[in-house]
């Protein structure tokens, strides 16, 4: 109850909210002159009634009271005397009231009590609450206090995580009381696997078992296993003996050396990308023979060699041949001697190699028996009937034909090829193996190589082709020799093209040294100079690029290869070696002469 005194004054009444119940009225009284006419009451009854949901009433016929208090009703009361028999002063003429009112949190905003939200996406749990004092909020996951810096009021997750699921409480408190709220997020996403395969050795005919197990929200996952990147179900000598689980294990029944491998397991709910876990699976079985070519070809007086493919695990201990029909001694054949990997090498490939060969691989495991026979066929290596000579030199624009031709076997073909090719070079070849270079261009300049060969074995024979009438070609082999403010710099000519060439040093500062864009400057070589120049007016401890331009009467060629140098600082010392100690007495006096200048500069 607000009492409205007939002198001027501020009173402030306090009152709480902690129970309605306990404390259904807090009577505020407001006691006005019998001179206030009725009509006063009849607008304060209205306004009172209509608009504070009937909580407000007048007794004692000056006194407000209000019933129920809510928070929202704390502030400033006024209370104003109307005198009807003389003029009133309405700015003065007023009490003001402070009403103060003290309340528990309540919440106006909270999050629901389940949120879900997909891995990697934003999450925002909204908690504002009201009273008085101010609430303070409080995060909790798992029970767990969320440190401040993660939020203000709400709680914003930037990027979910799996882990990022669990029980989330919003916790509101002052020194009225407090509230909380629980909700529960669940993270979606795609599945994680938490039981990977892992990689095992089992003995042929074993059945195998890899296991996969992952867990996803939502739980509606599918597996696939794959074998070298393919679907297991889709390999011909699987499909048949594959078993995909309820819970993701792989069953391979009776193991065969082919099902050696790696394994990939793929759960999928058909969110965003699913992971995979791989794993290896070794088969140990007897030394197996694999199929062997009807016919091996070997060339006649050149060293020859019959493998023998087989497939072990664990790895050949021994291979064991048979020449027609007979264990084969090796001792019997001088040359003959058997690699790592047990395939039959022969030095030199005669009469005596030729026959029916079958060999029989060894492992602590045994052996699945011998390979089917390989006929050893004797061949002649190929050989150049015509080789072409060692350079050609022709003018541009012409046509220009090396022969090069193997011997009668039908069987060789011959190929030619350039070395150390830049960029891709027109050119034919003749029936006969001939190389046909029309027209004749600059790139066409380098060396070339005829390649013959049969089944047995190549032979080539190479030359160099020198194109006259061009540009200069590119320097090459540019070297730098810095020192303070000069450098040597050497280089070896590229053909000339057929007429006297010239050579300019171009440099500037490297860019990665001044900021700006740097120009380019160069000095011409004089012809006595050769293939070097000493490049002068450099600055001190500055990297520099180098490059050499060559011209003749045909033009400019290519700029060569950039080469980049420092040069050295302003102070660089030579330290001589122990093997020159007379040098030792001049390098220091030299540095006691600088510590006296710096001396007397200070």
């Amino acid at each position: 109850i607000f009492d409205c005194p007939s002198l001027p004054q501020s009173p402030e009444i306090r009152a709480s909210v902690n129970n309605y119940h306990r404390h259904p009225v807090i009577p505020v009284a407001l006691r006005l002159p019998r001179c206030t006419v009725f009509a006063v009451f009849l607008f304060l009854f209205i306004y009172f009634y209509y608009f504070w949901d009937g909580r407000v009433s007048l007794v004692r016929i000056t006194d407000l009271r209000l019933d129920h208090l809510q928070l929202d009703d704390q502030g400033l009361y006024d209370c104003r005397i109307l005198l009807l028999d003389e003029p009133t002063d309405e700015l003065q003429n007023g009490t003001w009231t402070q009403l103060s009112v003290t309340a528990p949190p309540t919440f106006t905003q909270a999050p629901p009590a389940v949120m879900e939200a997909l891995v990697g996406r934003h999450l925002s749990l909204a908690c504002v609450a009201n009273g008085n004092p101010t609430p303070t909020i409080t995060w909790l996951k798992d029970g767990s206090v969320i440190q401040r810096i993660n939020y203000q009021v709400s709680l914003s997750l930037r990027a979910v995580s799996m882990q990022s699921a669990g029980q989330y409480t919003c916790h509101a408190s002052n020194s009225e009381g407090n509230v909380t709220r629980v909700t529960k997020v669940k993270i979606k996403g795609p599945p994680v696997i938490v039981v990977p395969p892992k990689s095992t050795s089992l003995n042929k005919s074993q059945n195998a078992l890899l296991r996969c197990q992952a867990v996803a929200d939502p739980p509606n996952m599918t597996y696939v296993w794959q074998k070298g990147g393919e679907n297991v179900h889709h390999i011909e000598s699987l499909k048949s003996r594959v078993k995909i689980m309820v819970d993701g294990t792989l069953l391979i029944s009776s193991l065969i050396p082919e099902d050696s491998g790696n394994y990939t397991c793929m759960p999928s709910n058909g969110l965003l990308t699913p992971p995979t876990a791989s794993a290896n699976l070794t088969v140990m079985h007897p030394a197996q023979a694999l199929p062997m070519p009807q016919q091996t070809y070997l060339p006649t007086g050149m060293e020859g060699v019959v493998a023998c493919p087989a497939a072990a695990q664990p790895p050949l201990l021994r291979v064991d041949w048979t020449k027609d029909g007979e264990p084969l001694d090796l001792s019997l054949h001088p040359g003959w001697t058997l690699t790592p990997e047990g395939s039959l090498l022969m030095t030199t490939v005669n009469d005596d190699s030729a026959g029916l060969y079958t060999c029989t691989p060894y492992n602590r495991y045994g052996s699945m028996g011998s390979s089917e026979p390989t006929d050893v066929i004797l061949q002649d290596p190929p050989s150049l009937s015509i080789t072409p000579e060692k350079q050609y030199k022709q003018e541009a624009g012409r046509t220009l034909l090396i022969p090069c031709q193997g011997n009668e076997d039908p069987t060789i073909k011959v190929t030619w090829s350039k070395v150390d090719l830049a960029r891709r070079t027109s050119y034919s070849i003749e029936a006969n193996g001939s190389l046909l270079l029309q027209p004749l261009t600059k790139d066409h300049q380098g060396a070339w190589e005829c390649s013959a060969a049969n089944r047995v074995a190549s032979v080539k024979a190479s030359t160099q082709v020198f194109v006259l009438g061009t540009s200069p070609h590119a320097a090459t082999s540019l070297s730098v020799s810095p020192g303070v403010k000069q450098a040597n710099i050497s280089w070896e000519p590229g053909f000339d093209g057929g007429s006297a060439q010239t050579f300019s040093v171009w440099w500037k500062i490297s860019a990665s040294d001044n900021d700006g864009k740097q120009d380019w400057f160069s000095v011409p070589v004089p012809p006595s100079s050769g293939s070097g120049l000493q490049v002068t007016g450099l600055s001190p401890a500055t990297d520099y690029q180098f490059s050499i331009l060559s011209q003749n009467k045909m033009g400019t060629g290519p700029f060569s290869e950039i080469a980049t140098s420092r040069t050295l600082g302003q102070y660089h010392f030579l330290f001589p070696s122990k093997s020159v100690q007379h040098q030792l007495v001049p390098f220091w006096i030299h540095l006691q002469i600088c510590k006296i200048l710096t001396t007397i500069q200070y």
